[in-house]
């Protein structure tokens, strides 16, 4: 307009042309102090949080010389952007994460813009990590016979700390009266008594099986079944768990101080990886939780007081038909495998 002026000497249009240079310059001017020493702080919750808990998110804006024109606040985590006058200084959201494992949260941008568009900037935050832990859930006992299976499965850890047998040997001055053989005593005249198995073998194994399985929900509640059981056992006297990769199981005891990092490798398993192909020589309860419905061969070879076979609800179990699980736990659903024969020793 300014040069159409100029050119054909429109005295007219150089008070509507100076008018919207001086327009433009003005709010190009207010966005620029606004956005001066402006910018965001995004404040999140602890590095790990559990499946469907709230995590709680905060966002700080931290104002200009001036205040802005006008603008919006886009965070991925709200529905909707949030108008910059309509906004407080401060921001809170809960946030719920649905699957386990890592998950980035993209950054929230602070766009301040003049109510003509003329001009824009627009402020960045940071990315920020997340580790979700899958969530831990109560076992379950659906039916009136399952009850005495969730019985026996409470009172696991106790019974083979105290129960297995593995040896006779010359009795100790103080020793439990309930641990002498009296068999024996008839038939040599001297003491003996029953040595018991190391607690480490005789506590519940849980063994998590991550191959093969027929989708990402699957795998999920089978890692949480695992984690479920993990924390049950634990707490009712300690239990040993078995990771994909792993040759050795890690212990966890009533104390529960080594859960959160085996609680951590469970929010990281992925698909694919083989737990032990060899016979597990344990004497406690073995719990064997998989994606699958097949009971694998690594179970069935287990010599083990008790085999239990945990996998998702409604995947064509292997078992009698008709017949309802033992217990229900994360929406898998755990039934006892036939158990070996006790071993005799005589002495």
């Amino acid at each position: 307009m300014l040069l159409g002026a100029l050119a054909f000497g429109a005295s007219s249009l150089y008070l509507p042309a100076v008018a919207l240079l001086l327009l433009a310059g003005g709010l190009g001017l207010w966005v620029g102090l606004a956005t001066a020493g402006a910018g965001i702080e995004r404040t999140g919750g602890p590095a790990t949080v559990m499946e469907e808990s709230p995590w709680p998110l905060r966002l700080a804006l931290r104002g200009g010389v001036v205040r802005p024109p006008g603008g919006e606040l886009v965070e991925p985590l709200i529905d909707r952007p949030l108008a910059l006058r309509r906004t407080g200084r401060r921001v809170r959201v809960d946030v719920r994460f649905e699957r386990r494992g890592p998950h980035v949260v993209a950054p929230a941008r602070v766009v301040i813009r003049d109510p003509l568009g003329l001009a824009r900037r627009e402020l960045v935050s940071p990315a920020m990590e997340v580790l979700v832990l899958p969530r831990v859930e109560p076992v379950i006992a659906p039916r009136r016979g399952g009850a005495a299976a969730a019985g026996r499965l409470a009172r696991a850890p106790l019974d083979t700390a105290e129960l297995e047998p593995d040896a006779l040997r010359p009795y100790r001055p103080g020793a439990p009266a309930t641990r002498i053989h009296w068999p024996a005593v008839a038939r040599t005249g001297e003491m003996y008594e029953r040595s018991l198995a190391s607690d480490a073998s005789s506590r519940p194994l849980v063994v998590l099986d991550a191959r093969r399985p027929p989708g990402e929900a699957a795998l999920d509640r089978a890692v949480r079944a695992a984690a479920s059981l993990s924390v049950h056992l634990a707490r009712l006297g300690g239990c040993s768990v078995l990771l994909p990769g792993d040759r050795r199981a890690t212990d966890v005891d009533p104390d529960m101080r080594a859960w959160h990092a085996i609680h951590v490798r469970l929010a990281l398993v992925e698909a694919g990886a083989a737990p032990p192909a060899g016979r597990l020589e344990r004497a406690g309860a073995i719990y064997w939780v998989t994606a699958y419905a097949t009971v694998p061969t690594g179970l069935v070879r287990a010599a083990a007081r008790e085999r239990w076979h945990i996998a998702p609800a409604g995947d064509g179990r292997v078992g009698t038909p008709g017949a309802r699980a033992d217990f229900v736990v994360a929406g898998c659903e755990g039934r006892v495998i036939g158990r070996p024969a006790a071993a005799r020793r005589a002495a």
